[in-house]
């Protein structure tokens, strides 16, 4: 397969094309044969040899395949639901994939998502897991054959659970190519209408009136351009469509030059509740619900914080210490702020 994709490349022009469409983990359809040569592999394997392919001119250039959108295509079929599909560009290296590369390589490397997974718990890698989740969802009054986003879906925990509860229709979105890989995965043998797929949500683009909700848990604070964001998921809805974001957020006022550090070095974007409800309102919205959840936030972190602690020994089975180092140090880290008053936890609902 390696070899495969590395003369592809080599063929291909700058800037064009491949698209690949895979059967992956098992095989398709209904009917099993007694005698199948076909190789079913992991989605992520697929996509780690694609990432890591590179080809050369004679000018000594270097090319490399950026992935334009990654997806699982039978969604809705569920004889399908393991045909994933691929599209990549061939790009100059020095091109600059920025924030997508920090995400995959840094922040949300394989290892970091399992080992967030284990703290939030099974599918989950935003605040709270399953319990924050189905709290916040129930909220949305979600009622059968509609049609939800979800901003940042992670690896698609809540996005099964709205799908399964409520029988919606869910697209879960991720700019990370790591996450929505754990996410397909664990799609594969579902049977409720979830679509996972690669994309950036100040780029994307979907026609007037197509969601009747729009989800965001903790994903927003990474956006620099809130405004415009808002404006377009007013757009994205349709007419009573309801918007529901839970995100980092900080106290009015000057924050610390400590605090301040940590935003700049997370390239967070932050503002305070009140802040953010406003820019909610000026793009549209009506019936804009704008709460402090820090209280919360404080209570969840503790107990996070205390069962990673209590398990120590059978994360440390699956984990290294520097990983164990990381969890502690960084819950611990984000209790001080919150306590201090410096980090909030804002709950958002917003009306079309």
């Amino acid at each position: 397969v390696e070899k495969l994709i590395g003369r592809m490349v080599k063929w291909l022009k700058p800037g064009g094309h491949i698209f690949i469409r895979e059967s992956c983990s098992h095989q398709s359809g209904d009917s099993k044969r007694k005698v199948n040569p076909t190789n079913y592999r992991e989605p992520r394997f697929c996509t780690k040899v694609f990432k890591e392919c590179h080809s050369y001119d004679q000018e000594g250039n270097s090319f490399e395949l950026s992935l334009v959108t990654f997806k699982c295509i039978g969604a809705y079929v569920k004889s399908k639901r393991n045909q994933i599909c691929w599209l990549w560009e061939k790009v100059k290296c020095t091109e600059d994939k920025g924030f997508q590369r920090f995400l995959d390589n840094v922040q949300y490397k394989s290892t970091g998502i399992l080992r967030y997974e284990r703290v939030f718990g099974e599918g989950y890698v935003s605040t709270g897991g399953f319990e924050t989740t189905k709290e916040f969802v129930d909220k949305l009054d979600l009622k059968a054959g509609q049609k939800v986003l979800d901003v940042g879906c992670g690896i698609g925990g809540g996005d099964f659970y709205m799908a399964e509860t409520y029988d919606v229709h869910v697209l879960g979105i991720d700019l990370s190519i790591n996450m929505v890989s754990f996410a397909i995965e664990r799609a594969i043998g579902r049977s409720c209408s979830v679509e996972f797929e690669v994309a950036d949500c100040t780029t994307k683009e979907y026609a007037e009136n197509t969601f009747d909700v729009i989800y965001c848990r903790d994903t927003i604070l990474h956006i620099q351009d809130k405004p415009a964001l808002f404006r377009n998921f007013f757009k994205w809805l349709k007419p009573g469509g309801k918007v529901l974001i839970s995100d980092y957020c900080r106290s009015p006022g000057t924050p610390s030059e400590e605090f301040a550090a940590y935003i700049k070095q997370r390239g967070y974007d932050l503002h305070d509740v009140k802040t953010y409800g406003k820019m909610l309102e000026d793009a549209g919205f009506h019936d804009v619900v704008a709460e402090d959840r820090t209280d919360q936030f404080l209570r969840v972190l503790e107990r996070e914080l205390g069962e990673t602690e209590k398990n120590k020994e059978a994360f440390l089975a699956d984990f290294t210490q520097e990983d164990y180092d990381d969890i502690v140090n960084g819950w611990s880290a984000k209790l001080k702020r919150s306590s201090a008053g410096e980090q909030k936890w804002g709950l958002f609902i917003a009306t079309k």
